[in-house]
């Protein structure tokens, strides 16, 4: 929880990580206490996306990138309705932003959103300490806030952990809504929103799909009832283990062979309707410049990412599941980590990253391509 006053630059503060680490600068946004998990995120570009998009709930963001706040904020690049980052860590933020379509300062929307943040420290040594030790809890402390240090490493190490955490349903919309189709209308889409970013539906749209967004709580009967020629399923906070609804709609999906589609959350969620585990990452995938190969066309390209569950799901053989046929179908070149999965026997696949790249690389869109394919072969299906 944040409390906050108006900052000041001037404005001592602390960032405490759970293992005793304190790095100490100066207040950035609002002035008062947050907490939450300490990421890092490679991103040189695309702040006002990243602090907006609901996975990053529940979570402090260390940007590596120097400095922060060029482009200012304007009112067309937010991916939600608000700011879900619980704190945000910067080196050198911009004295004034220089972009024609800011419309005020970082800072300022900071402060008004109730965001606290530090700025000032030694981002770089904090980021290799992530790196070596671990994602972990950390807290930001500034003003009226800071304590004896003790205090507040003890407050930090009493929050919960990110493994076991249940958030998708506090980030998704509370009521079904429709994004329509660009211009003529072609398929119909149920997308499931475990924490959706606006520039998917979108991204949908823009291939004439009209897309119904339903809350995370959705049924099988509420998803069937918009007569969806496919499903798809979003991008999410939290620990997958904890996501047993989305995953019994999903295995209902599975079971009548509607053409399906997930991203993030949603590829960790058809992870487990096909049984195969997941688990924490070390650190995580967070920034816009991920290497990855569609191991079905031998193509790399640079990704969007923000995870840091992944699927436990076997590199090296075809795996039978109650739904047929399924394999990895995209993998990390960095470190080997299952980035997509795709059924061979029925419509159904996935990708652990981010192919709406709001902010970063267009390489993957040819993902929602894919995705109307799939629609168009089982309608064409159906009608011989």
């Amino acid at each position: 929880m944040t409390t906050s006053t108006r900052g000041a630059a001037r404005t001592p503060a602390v960032l405490v990580l759970e293992d005793g680490r304190i790095f100490r600068g100066r207040a950035y946004g609002a002035v008062g206490e947050t907490f939450g998990e300490a990421v890092f995120s490679t991103g040189m570009t695309g702040y006002q996306e990243t602090l907006t998009d609901p996975s990053y709930d529940r979570q402090i963001v260390v940007a590596t990138a120097p400095q922060i706040g060029n482009t200012g904020w304007n009112d067309e690049d937010d991916e939600s309705g608000r700011i879900w980052v619980s704190g945000y860590v910067v080196r050198d933020p911009a004295r004034v932003p220089s972009s024609w379509r800011a419309k005020r300062s970082l800072d300022e929307e900071l402060v008004a959103q109730n965001v606290v943040g530090i700025s000032g420290i030694d981002t770089r040594a904090l980021t290799r300490h992530l790196r070596e030790r671990g994602s972990m809890r950390a807290g930001i402390f500034s003003g009226e806030a800071i304590a004896p240090e003790p205090e507040l490493v003890g407050r930090v190490q009493a929050q919960p952990h990110m493994k076991g955490a249940s958030l998708y349903e506090e980030v998704a919309t509370k009521e079904a809504y429709v994004v329509p189709a660009v211009g003529e209308k072609k398929f119909t889409v149920a997308a499931i929103d475990l924490g959706i970013k606006g520039m998917t539906p979108q991204r949908m749209a823009e291939r004439g799909i009209e897309v119904h967004v339903l809350p995370a709580t959705a049924t099988a009967e509420d998803v069937y009832a918009v007569e969806p020629d496919g499903v798809f399923f979003s991008n999410g906070p939290g620990d997958p283990a904890t996501a047993d609804g989305p995953v019994a709609l999903m295995t209902a999906v599975l079971e009548r062979k509607t053409p399906l589609f997930g991203i993030c959350f949603g590829n960790q969620i058809l992870g487990r309707a096909l049984g195969f585990g997941t688990y924490k990452l070390k650190y995580g995938h967070r920034g816009i410049n991920q290497p990855v190969q569609d191991r079905t066309t031998g193509k790399v390209e640079v990704t969007a990412h923000n995870h840091g569950f992944a699927v436990d799901a076997p590199l090296d053989k075809v795996s039978e599941t109650k739904f047929g046929r399924a394999e990895v179908s995209h993998v990390c070149l960095n470190d080997d980590v299952v980035e997509g999965l795709q059924l061979l026997d029925q419509p159904a696949f996935s990708v652990q990253y981010h192919p709406e790249a709001a902010a970063g690389p267009h390489d993957a869109a040819y993902l929602f391509d894919r995705f109307t394919s799939l629609m168009s072969t089982v309608r064409e299906g159906q009608r011989a």
